[in-house]
């Protein structure tokens, strides 16, 4: 699924979106992603969706500290933890995207989720939610991506 997910912002992303499900699927087939995959893709993609302003607030006010759900430290690694944790510190994301990031990434339902796979989740809940996205936090998210495989 990380590959399709990939190949969308590499392919998608100057248009500011990809197509809809039906040709978006045919698209995918045609690059030759594998059916089981693209399945897996869309429903993830169709999750995603919904993580739109009014399902969400525009902020959260804390000054506490996030501390994880049992389920959430068995699915995202210590290392990708910690650099959700970071990059919210560093004001690169809010702590309503990190929530996102998490939703999204336990709903991959992977034991020990890696730092690149979390990069690229980050990388494609932050362009569904703006279009705008810095470019030096595109090129941190994904140089490791291009230097690693995505299994």
């Amino acid at each position: 699924m990380f590959e399709i997910l990939m190949y969308l912002f590499e392919s998608y992303f100057d248009a500011g979106s990809y197509p809809e499900p039906d040709k978006l699927s045919r698209k995918l087939s045609a690059a030759g992603f594998e059916g089981e995959e693209i399945t897996e893709a869309l429903t993830w993609l169709s999750a995603l969706q919904l993580q739109n302003p009014e399902n969400y607030p525009d902020s959260l006010l804390h000054t506490g500290q996030r501390h994880f759900a049992e389920l959430e430290l068995k699915r995202v690694s210590y290392e990708a933890r910690q650099f959700l944790m970071f990059a919210e510190q560093q004001h690169l994301i809010s702590a309503v995207e990190r929530e996102m990031i998490i939703d999204r990434a336990v709903a991959l339902q992977q034991e020990n989720l890696a730092l690149d796979k979390l990069k690229l989740i980050m990388l494609m809940v932050l362009w569904n939610r703006h279009q705008d996205i810095d470019p030096l936090l595109i090129e941190e998210l994904l140089t490791p991506l291009h230097s690693a495989q995505l299994h």
